[in-house]
């Protein structure tokens, strides 16, 4: 492994961790005493994601992280709990039968993750997913977010 700060070869496991599939290590390299993390997945069977239109992309974990960080832009949501949302959301697509999964069973999933995870990120997603055309549908949708009111 490459350090990422100077390129030397040498470098040593200072902290090892297993879960959920990842194996998480801590390492130190020799050369510069910089310290970095590196992540280990195992290799899987491609997820292909069938968009609207018929067509079919392989399933981008960076491109649904960058849709969820966008949500969560200036929200109280740490960087581990988005990638614990995205470990959540892979794990539960590659549970279902098939390798091909609907776009809108993505969104869908990603907006119940967020929706329990913060509201906001939860609106500001589904805003741009559901193309809201007017401000009725926002409030509708802002509506089924607050508690119902009995009287």
């Amino acid at each position: 492994m490459r350090c990422p700060y100077c390129a030397s070869r040498e470098t040593k496991v200072v902290d090892k961790r297993d879960g959920d599939g990842v194996t998480r290590r801590r390492r130190r390299c020799s050369n510069c005493a910089a310290r970095f993390t590196t992540y280990e997945r195992p290799e899987v069977a491609r997820l292909l994601i069938v968009k609207k239109d018929g067509r079919r992309e392989e399933f981008s974990r960076s491109k649904l992280r960058s849709g969820i960080a966008k949500a969560c832009t200036k929200r109280p949501v740490s960087a581990e709990a988005i990638e614990r949302l995205l470990d959540e959301i892979e794990a539960e697509l590659r549970r279902r039968e098939g390798l091909e999964v609907p776009a809108e069973a993505v969104g869908e999933l990603v907006m119940e993750k967020l929706r329990a995870l913060d509201k906001v990120a939860y609106i500001r997603f589904a805003s741009v997913y559901r193309n809201f055309a007017d401000v009725s549908s926002f409030e509708e949708e802002v509506r089924k977010l607050l508690p119902a009111t009995s009287g």
